[in-house]
């Protein structure tokens, strides 16, 4: 995103709009899809060049204010632990494993929007979709029915 401007202009957003089911007309339709990160500002990478996590100040400065915006939020997609933890609170659980396991739960919380806990689409999480063999398998394809649903009403 940094470089394009574009959120998921890479194979993460390739990965990403596979497990939603969306081309990327759709995924880019600012009438339909708000795309929020947890930072508006890239916050640099580690010497390894994984990307450090979103800096502490940005989402308190502005996430509640962007949300009272959107209109009707029917899904929030909580990509990464950082979202999770933001969007989830103690229910996020101890890891984003645990929170990504729990995906059932936690989506069908009476009373409360619905989060789909998303480990991040980034290619540094191979190993952990490599173990996780039923997230694509159970939790991607149930994630297609739950957008595709919403985005044909």
């Amino acid at each position: 995103m940094h470089a394009s401007g574009v959120p998921f202009s890479d194979p993460s957003g390739v990965r990403l709009r596979a497990w939603l089911g969306l081309t990327p007309e759709e995924f880019y339709d600012e009438g339909r899809i708000a795309i929020a990160p947890m930072g508006f500002c890239f916050p640099g990478q580690t010497p390894d060049g994984s990307d450090l996590p979103p800096r502490k100040e940005c989402a308190p400065a502005w996430r509640a204010a962007l949300f009272a915006e959107l209109p009707k939020v029917e899904l929030v997609l909580a990509v990464g632990r950082p979202a999770q933890i933001w969007h989830l609170g103690r229910e996020a659980g101890p890891s984003l494993g645990a929170a990504v396991a729990d995906w059932r739960r936690l989506i069908a919380r009476p009373g409360l929007p619905v989060v789909a806990p998303l480990p991040h689409p980034s290619w540094r999480n191979n190993v952990w979709l490599k173990r996780n063999p039923w997230f694509e398998a159970e939790t991607a394809p149930e994630l297609r029915r739950m957008v595709r649903a919403l985005l044909d009403a």
